[in-house]
């Protein structure tokens, strides 16, 4: 059994799928395990050593489309699987899916699975202009892919039922799975910082479609009346067309309304220093960070939207609010002002539901066998 495995990001292999890739090692997968610029990282390639198998770099844009370029990464693909004949493709992130898919097709790997992380900028928000015209480019290349995939795992119900409405993909080959999974050792409860102070804490990449803009306005609005409120920010910019502006980050930081602490490596000191998660986003896979707060014991603000909803239960481990409402945001975290009684309660039963719910060996366990690793 030989596992061929594609990211967009190399430090997502380690960061992110890790404890996945451990268990494919674990079943007596020899892995290969590829993303752009993968040998040049030596944190990554550090992290990855103990599982033996193979590192390949791949020429992938994560962001744009260009042809030319894209159809280097789908060649270059079909190659280099040629060469390493894989009984087993995985694909994560939209252009590993797409054209890591159709060159696995090519190149003749007999099981090609698909996992869908998220919906990302071509499926959030209005699509109009330019952004209609990727997400219907964007379309069309999932639904030529997907034909090619021999599974497709969701991490939420909402992201399949879109597939399966627009006919991106049949409904007989696909799958969902909770998220990633938390590995519960790696973030263990921690116990809540000292109540004379309320620290919310939200960790993103820094688009407009993960609410930064509504926690902002949030904060704001509280700050005028909470004294007692801190707001954290840590995440960075990238080259997303939703990306926020750079100026508009330093004079959120000016003004101190938050507390940024930039792109961390480990986030786990930033979540135990913190009373309230929150992730304002518009749509996602299920939130990893999410998943990680709430394994550390602390209750979470999210969204009414495909990927988050299915980590709050309202009013239990904490509060949904529609999207992009930066008023509803701020009546949420004022609950959390009003009646800090409200932290220690709704947090535990955070880190009760990230047990029962989102343990990354049962989620690993139901991906092995969709992938067909399993007998």
């Amino acid at each position: 059994m030989k596992i061929f495995v594609l990211g967009s990001f190399a430090s997502s292999l380690s960061n992110f799928r890790g404890k996945l890739l451990a268990a494919l090692s674990n079943a007596g997968a020899e892995l290969h395990l590829a993303a752009p610029d993968l040998l040049s990282d030596a944190a990554t390639l550090q992290a990855l050593a103990a599982l033996g198998g193979r590192r390949h770099d791949i020429p992938l844009m994560r962001t744009g489309m260009n042809p030319l370029q894209d159809g280097g990464t789908l060649l270059a693909a079909v190659r280099l699987l040629h060469q390493v004949k894989p009984t087993h493709f995985l694909g994560y992130s939209i252009k590993p899916a797409i054209y890591g898919t159709l060159a696995a097709w090519l190149a003749g790997v007999p099981r090609r699975t698909v996992l869908i992380t998220g919906l990302g900028y071509a499926f959030s928000g209005r699509a109009t202009g330019l952004r209609g015209m990727l997400q219907h480019m964007l379309r069309l290349l999932y639904r030529l892919a997907l034909s090619r995939a021999t599974c497709v795992i969701f991490q939420n119900p909402d992201d399949r039922a879109l597939f399966i409405q627009l006919r991106l993909v049949d409904p007989s080959k696909t799958a969902v799975v909770n998220g990633s999974g938390i590995p519960l050792d790696d973030f263990p409860q921690r116990p809540l910082p000292p109540p004379a102070q309320c620290h919310f804490l939200l960790i993103a990449r820094l688009l407009r479609d993960k609410g930064i803009n509504e926690y902002i306005e949030a904060a704001r609005n509280i700050r005028r009346r909470y004294p007692q409120a801190v707001f954290h920010l840590a995440g960075w910019i990238d080259s997303n067309p939703a990306a926020i502006a750079e100026s508009d980050l330093q004079s959120w930081i000016a003004d101190g309304v938050i507390v940024y602490h930039g792109r961390l490596a480990d986030v786990r000191p930033v979540l135990a220093a913190c009373h309230v998660y929150v992730l304002p986003s518009y749509r996602e896979g299920t939130p990893r960070t999410v998943l990680e707060a709430m394994a550390t014991g602390r209750p979470v603000i999210t969204t009414d939207a495909p990927g988050c909803r299915e980590t709050v239960v309202d009013g239990d481990n904490g509060f949904l609010v529609p999207i992009a409402d930066a008023a509803a945001l701020a009546v949420a975290m004022e609950r959390f002002l009003d009646d800090p009684s409200l932290i220690p309660r709704m947090g535990q039963r955070s880190r009760e539901i990230a047990q029962e719910k989102y343990d990354v060996h049962a989620v690993n366990a139901a991906m092995l066998n969709h992938m067909g690793v399993l007998a």
